[in-house]
């Protein structure tokens, strides 16, 4: 069985059928593919949310996975300045490499009120009070995380600031380009099924 987002209950009864089961989802290729929608996706939010360019902007990229590297670039080529929060020395080395302004998780408070545009791709709750009360009032936070995602959508409303959960951006940006990634996915695991 192929699918994607596989749920507990169907993958036990798989397994207690000896039915092997792949869960496109989970597929490194398809992860990689998908977050170029996903950053394209995250920049057409920002151009169409705020009233600057954003080239010449003070950009903060929470994380430096897969998004966060594609989103990095992306944002460094149409101009924007890229600042990138980390916190493993490895991703402090990359953020260097690639010319981009570090941000460890440590200084991030200290920071946070300097940014026009704040994209978060870590799924877990990074940006809490104490973060949103220090973030300027006129910035857009945009949010591409996974669920639970990473920011404090009731306080930084009560904050009045601007925020944006933005989620499955492959398939509203791009479906077309998003379908032909799960079409070379699925084609790459029966390629693998036929050795």
């Amino acid at each position: 069985m192929i699918a994607g987002n596989i749920n507990k209950e169907i993958l036990k009864n798989a397994e207690s059928e000896d039915v092997k089961v792949i869960d496109l989802l989970k597929r490194e290729e398809l992860a990689v593919l998908n977050t170029i929608s996903t950053a394209e996706g995250a920049i057409q939010i920002a151009m169409e949310e705020t009233s600057r360019t954003i080239h010449g902007s003070n950009v903060l990229v929470m994380g430096f996975g897969r998004i966060g590297k594609i989103l990095a670039k992306m944002l460094n080529g149409i101009g924007a300045k890229v600042y990138c929060e980390a916190r493993k020395n490895e991703d402090f080395a990359w953020i260097k490499a690639y010319g981009y302004n570090l941000v460890p998780l440590k200084n991030l408070k200290n920071e946070i009120s300097k940014f026009d545009i704040i994209i978060n791709t870590i799924p877990s709750m990074i940006l809490t009070r104490e973060y949103l009360e220090r973030v300027n009032k006129e910035a857009l936070i945009i949010d591409v995380a996974s669920m639970p995602g990473g920011v404090d959508n009731i306080v930084a409303k009560e904050l009045g600031i601007r925020t944006i959960l933005a989620l499955s951006l492959p398939g509203k940006v791009a479906p077309i380009t998003s379908a032909e990634f799960i079409k070379d996915t699925f084609y790459n695991i029966l390629e693998e099924i036929k050795k």
